[in-house]
């Protein structure tokens, strides 16, 4: 039980709901809409402080750093979820955006003990990618308290890395351990302290928020289409013929037929101009 001088963060308070053995699916189902609610007005209130870590992150990434999340459990998840799906989003390589996990890859589909109590392991794990002054950390945790997260980011600033972090709790170490603090204060979970709920949920639209406004800053996004997006398979082959027939005026064969011979919507479209 905390003091009254070390009180409980907000997602491990006890929820407006109680006797949840007691509801039925209905109820349950009803409850659990309520409560999440609370997610979007969160969120807005973190923008501003969004916004300044992606502008301090566009001239790095655009030097040729990269972007490193760090976390544990469902928030190094959630990193890992983001960074994976930016290659094929963007078509930027991998390894430019970096999800790290407590535990290593074995602790993205069951959870491994202890890993993310140990405040050395996640420098350690960070220095395996060899990161310049010109890299990017964002340590993700949704207490904000996370030793393995708290100690990274101040390793990582400490070697003037830009550091960033994402967590719903606004008076967790993580704040005080980063350059760019991104709090959205979602509160009590509806199943105490589970912040695969609305902390996860906050946290995964922050995320998004984050790598698409960098790309788009970048330049892989030109009007509202995913110009670089990688072909991998019919569905995005036929999404990319319909952007290249809709910047071009060809049909839908001869946009098909330019876009695999030059491997890219941008491509193609470049081409046909010339």
């Amino acid at each position: 039980m905390a003091s009254d001088s070390n009180p409980l963060p907000p997602t491990e308070q006890p929820g407006a709901f109680d006797n949840l053995h007691n509801m039925d699916v209905h109820e349950l189902l009803g409850a659990m809409h309520q409560v999440d609610h609370d997610v979007q007005p969160a969120v807005e209130a973190a923008l501003p402080a969004l916004a300044g870590l992606v502008e301090a992150l566009i001239p790095r990434m655009a030097q040729g750093g990269r972007l490193f999340y760090l976390g544990a459990g469902t928030s190094g998840r959630l990193g890992v979820v983001d960074a994976s799906e930016c290659p094929p989003t963007f078509g930027v390589p991998h390894g430019v955006v970096v999800g790290i996990m407590a535990g290593g890859d074995t602790a993205i589909r069951r959870a491994v003990e202890g890993a993310e109590d140990d405040e050395a392991q996640g420098w350690r794990d960070l220095e395996s990618h060899h990161p310049t002054e010109h890299d990017t950390v964002v340590g993700i945790a949704a207490s904000g308290r996370t030793p393995y997260v708290v100690g990274a980011l101040n390793k990582a600033r400490k070697h003037g890395l830009l550091t960033g972090c994402v967590t719903c709790n606004p008076d967790g170490l993580v704040v005080g351990a980063c350059d760019h603090p991104v709090v959205a204060v979602t509160g009590p979970e509806f199943v105490t302290g589970s912040t695969r709920m609305k902390a996860g949920t906050a946290t995964k639209l922050l995320l998004n928020r984050l790598t698409t406004a960098t790309m788009i800053r970048l330049g892989h996004v030109q009007g509202n289409r995913m110009v670089d997006m990688q072909l991998s398979n019919a569905k995005l082959v036929e999404r990319g013929s319909r952007m290249v027939a809709d910047a071009t005026g060809l049909n839908m064969a001869e946009a098909e037929a330019l876009l695999l011979s030059h491997g890219s919507v941008r491509a193609a479209v470049e081409a046909h101009k010339d």
